[in-house]
């Protein structure tokens, strides 16, 4: 399972998809085109404001919660790291349901596609429900994996976060210990998984932004994605601080997340002369990809963050800490689902 492999080969991947969404094939434009509000040097220009800006809120975003050396309020243990992770949560729900499979129906349903088989079977949700059984057996699977792995290898964790000398001797605690070795590889998991579902609507994201010159709709879409990278990343950040990865790991997983939009909207700039998002290779590619993401990010919103924390003990344990991460739940998929109406 490392990161920066799975990452690297699904870019290429995509990239190799969107090599065949030339100008060959049938373009399909509106006829209600604002022409105004199109203008490509004035459009560049935001791009690379937007490029800087994400970057930014990226990296901010997912290094808060790996500073809980200084910022011990954001210590996994304390509740307001609770409360944070569940707004995170909240934001990454609403970008599954409210901003990526929604697009994927506008991809995989536009007047562009030929009616049969794109508007007579609804691909999105299909390919999102397997999306979701799939992120389940990846989840299942790689927990199996790294279970037989721990009984062949050490494990690297951060100093002191479990006490490997019980554990080897078998004395009375090492049920504790064996325990909370199984919490680690699950937060593990549920670190690279969230990561490589983010990365892929990252990118289609950045591309889509890259590729128009419509800045009429650039300029409130930078300010909706600062606010979806920071809070995401958030959410991400906190998953890599439970992990309990080395520093290598966790700057490359920071990394990946932090450069994925800008990559995206560096590509979409590159390929603005070649690449057309109406076009039915790129409609069906995007689309595809978005419902994959949408049915990703929804199972590891609800699965491994908000009912893995709702069922936990420290929640089950207060009903005043539960009600307040109802709410923060609440305020960050309504804050989320309010950017669908600019993004």
């Amino acid at each position: 399972m490392a990161p920066g492999r799975n990452h690297r080969a699904l870019l290429f991947s995509f990239l190799l998809l969107l090599a065949f969404a030339t100008p060959a094939f049938a373009q399909c434009k509106s006829d209600t085109v604002d022409r105004k509000c199109h203008d490509k040097e004035k459009s560049l220009k935001l791009k690379i404001i937007a490029i800087c800006m994400i970057l930014a809120a990226s990296a901010v975003g997912v290094c808060l919660p790996l500073l809980s050396r200084l910022l011990p309020a954001l210590h996994p243990d304390r509740n307001l790291f609770l409360l944070v992770k569940a707004f995170a949560s909240g934001v990454i729900l609403a970008t599954g349901y409210m901003h990526v499979l929604p697009d994927s129906f506008n991809d995989l349903m536009s007047p562009c596609l030929p009616a049969n088989p794109w508007r007579k079977f609804p691909f999105t949700t299909f390919v999102a429900m397997l999306s979701a059984v799939a992120t389940l057996m990846v989840d299942s699977l790689a927990m199996c994996w790294y279970k037989k792995r721990v009984g062949t290898e050490n494990v690297v964790v951060e100093k002191g976060s479990i006490d490997m000398e019980n554990f080897e001797h078998g004395n009375h605690q090492s049920n504790e210990v064996q325990s909370a070795l199984n919490s680690l590889m699950r937060h593990r998991v549920i670190a690279q998984v969230l990561e490589l579902g983010i990365v892929v609507h990252s990118v289609v994201i950045g591309l889509a932004m890259g590729a128009s010159d419509n800045f009429c709709t650039i300029r409130p879409l930078i300010a909706a994605l600062c606010f979806h990278q920071l809070f995401e990343g958030m959410g991400l950040g906190g998953c890599i601080l439970q992990a309990e990865y080395g520093l290598k790991m966790k700057a490359t997983m920071v990394f990946f997340f932090a450069s994925t939009t800008p990559f995206g909207i560096a590509l979409g700039i590159g390929l603005s002369n070649v690449y057309s998002e109406s076009s039915p290779t790129a409609l069906i590619v995007v689309g595809l990809l978005n419902a994959c993401s949408a049915g990703l990010l929804n199972y590891m919103a609800l699965v491994d963050l908000l009912a893995s924390d709702f069922m936990g003990p420290k929640l089950q344990d207060s009903m005043k800490i539960q009600m307040w991460a109802y709410a923060a739940v609440l305020i960050g998929a309504g804050g989320m689902s309010l950017m669908a109406k600019w993004a």
